[in-house]
């Protein structure tokens, strides 16, 4: 692809708009335009063509109505009927053996028939009627001269000012236009916007089935379109939140059987005489142990219906790092946090507990610490000037930011790192850490609350989960 197509095409893109209901709406403005473009043009050159017919009508009878006063008079009469026409306004009459001449180009064969018709229908007798006339100028030269022979011989030069016909001659018309083009252009645009709004609606479901399988379904009603299109989704919603049910039932049901055998491998393992292998086995069945209580801890999460509640956010993640002092004394120095005094939020506490809880343990875990900050909305500029926050990241929303001192996690390994039992010690340290369900569970109650978490490395050192959670 040459560079010119390239900028082309980014120009597209730029200028044409992303939305449907945009779309749609700039192509029936367009559509209006044109045909109000149109329909203008033809009513203009209409219009002209009726003031052309008028004035030729005018220009000739007041042409014809100065001959006819000429030749009705006595000859030694016309000099003094000559000094009064000449007070009309805008004409110049004159007497004289030859016709005009004049530095105007003669006047356009459709003009001069026009008027030579319009003429012909002043009421004259036959014998008075000017036996030559000529022609120069026109309405587009602002003046025309008219040379009419007289009956007895001489002729009559009328010299007529002229304005051409204007295609917007009312000073209203245009003020009428525009406010016709605003009404069509407004009621287009709610017209679209009506049009458009179940496709919204849908895609608002869409992004809320991604974030929460159990999410309510569409409203099924609306035009037969609509209608159809909102059952289809919720027939497939139903599709997925059962499949979504089943494969978790199936795996609480396997890690909830596999106590039992657990736990008689731990009986059994007391028995052995060989100490070393008995501690092998039993730390095995331990690690064995906490997968199964992970396992079923994911299940338990993924089918919760825990009520929505109004909780103090900032109060809860004291209580977090307080927790979390108590079970890591030797950390305790290093757990900060940076906020807030009080923010209150809608949200499922213990959920929310357990997410945020999981996020601290694995920056004590893998970074010796924990540094949480929580920003609420319209704090941008407070979250940029605090020590170490990430610039420009201000959120339409509450922004929980969790940051350690550890070693981080390579960037190609980023996202891979919300994926079930996805453990992180080939980037960090292999004597800690769960069995890798702890940030999928996180993630799934932060999406479950419509909002989200992702990671990134400190510039300075270490990793940092940013969770944003809607107000």
């Amino acid at each position: 692809m040459t560079l010119a197509r390239v900028k082309l095409n980014l120009a597209r893109l730029t200028l044409w708009p992303r939305s449907l209901a945009a779309r749609t709406a700039v192509v029936l403005l367009l559509g209006l335009a044109v045909v109000q473009a149109a329909g203008l043009t033809i009513h203009a050159f209409d219009r002209m063509e009726l003031l052309r017919l008028a004035q030729a009508r005018e220009v000739s009878s007041q042409v014809m109505s100065i001959y006819r006063n000429m030749v009705n008079v006595d000859a030694d009469q016309r000099a003094a009927a000559l000094a009064d026409m000449r007070r009309l306004p805008g004409v110049e009459v004159m007497l004289s053996d030859s016709p005009a001449i004049s530095d105007l180009e003669p006047t356009p064969p459709a003009e001069r028939q026009l008027l030579r018709v319009n003429m012909n229908l002043v009421p004259m007798r036959g014998p008075m009627r000017p036996r030559e006339i000529q022609m120069f100028g026109g309405p587009f030269w602002h003046r025309l001269i008219v040379s009419l022979r007289l009956p007895e011989g001489g002729w009559l030069n009328v010299t007529l000012q002229m304005e051409p016909p204007r295609l917007w001659f009312s000073p209203d018309f245009l003020t009428a236009f525009l406010l016709i083009t605003a009404a069509a252009a407004l009621l287009t645009l709610w017209a679209v916007t009506r049009l458009t709004a179940p496709v919204r609606t849908l895609a608002r479901a869409a992004e809320a089935l991604g974030r929460d399988v159990n999410a309510p379904p569409l409203p099924e009603d609306g035009p037969l379109e609509v209608a159809t299109a909102a059952a289809a989704f919720n027939t497939m919603a139903a599709r997925i939140r059962r499949f979504v049910q089943d494969r978790t039932e199936l795996l609480t049901a396997i890690g909830h059987d596999l106590r039992t055998p657990i736990t008689r491998l731990k009986l059994r393992a007391e028995f052995m005489e060989d100490d070393e292998q008995r501690r092998k086995m039993l730390l095995d069945l331990d690690e064995l142990e906490a997968m199964v209580s992970a396992t079923l801890a994911f299940g338990r999460d993924a089918t919760s219906a825990e009520p929505v509640a109004a909780l103090d956010l900032a109060e809860l993640l004291r209580t977090i790092l307080d927790e979390a002092a108590d079970a890591w004394p030797e950390a305790a120095e290093k757990l900060r946090y940076v906020g807030a005094s009080h923010l209150t939020v809608q949200a499922r506490p213990l959920s929310l507990k357990r997410a945020l809880a999981n996020l601290v343990s694995n920056a004590v875990n893998y970074g010796d610490g924990a540094l949480v900050r929580l920003t609420s909305p319209g704090q941008g500029a407070a979250h940029g000037a605090a020590p170490g926050a990430s610039p420009g990241t201000s959120q339409a929303g509450v922004t929980i930011e969790v940051e350690d001192d550890g070693p981080g996690i390579p960037p190609q390994e980023l996202d891979r790192a919300f994926e079930p039992f996805r453990r992180g010690e080939p980037s960090r340290n292999r004597e800690t850490g769960g069995v890798g369900l702890g940030l999928p569970i996180a993630r799934n109650i932060f999406r479950a609350h419509g909002g989200d978490v992702t990671l990134a490395n400190r510039p300075s050192g270490g990793l940092r989960a940013t969770v944003t959670l809607p107000v």
